[in-house]
């Protein structure tokens, strides 16, 4: 049976969710033939099936797993004679914690800084969902967020610090070769690479080379999404 990933879509069928991006390299990594369906906001009919209204969705034969990090650790329990995500027990256990750090520091600090390109960049028939959600988890209107750009920026930046740090050392979040550790890191960049003009990065940050290396990955996956420049 096909192998099916439920991945979020914006406005022309722009791939930008972090956490589906983190799914789709997995995906690469492992060598395994997916199909990427595309779910907007507003279609939760289409996961009705999972259980639950979040992407990503992974539907591999019978077996239906969501969010990014239980799907990487199927991938990692089901296919084990396909290249490693997590280079073993130590390994997963030191990659889950650079998935809770992106959760909950990289991530809020980042949807600060890109809240609006992410509005503009989704389907209209979602833009009313996407300001009703995120205004009320925000407590101020989506404008109001974009007009303290400069300091979430600043905010942002800071967090960057570690990870520039890591990769003055190796070139590879997951040590010699790239991983899953990586692929977390990674969706955030596209995440924001996809929606925003913003140049988060300077090049002469460690990250800004990595992620030229991971757009480069599996035949340039992450190139297949175009870069928004204005």
């Amino acid at each position: 049976m096909p192998r099916i990933l439920y991945d979020l879509c914006g406005a022309n069928d722009l791939r930008f969710s972090p956490n589906c991006w983190r799914s789709r390299l997995a995906l690469a990594h492992k060598e395994l033939d997916v199909t990427c369906e595309p779910v907007r906001f507003t279609d939760k009919d289409i996961i009705a099936f999972s259980g639950q209204k979040l992407v990503p969705v992974l539907k591999d034969g019978e077996t239906v797993v969501c969010e990014s990090w239980p799907i990487a650790e199927y991938l990692e329990d089901t296919y084990p004679d396909r290249p490693s995500l997590f280079g073993g027990p130590e390994g997963r256990n030191a990659t889950k914690d650079i998935n809770d750090w992106a959760d909950t520091a990289l991530h809020p600090a980042l949807v600060k800084t890109i809240l609006y390109d992410i509005y503009e960049s989704i389907d209209d028939a979602d833009k009313d969902y996407f300001r009703k959600t995120r205004e009320k988890r925000f407590g101020m209107s989506l404008e109001a967020v974009a007009g303290e750009r400069k300091e979430h920026f600043g905010a942002f930046r800071e967090t960057l610090g570690p990870l520039n740090a890591v990769l003055g050392d190796q070139e590879w979040f997951a040590g010699q070769a790239p991983a899953y550790g990586d692929h977390l890191i990674f969706g955030a960049f596209q995440w924001a690479r996809a929606v925003s003009p913003l140049q988060l990065l300077h090049p002469d940050d460690p990250l800004y080379e990595w992620r030229e290396r991971m757009l480069d990955l599996y035949d340039g996956l992450g190139r297949t999404v175009p870069e928004r420049t204005v």
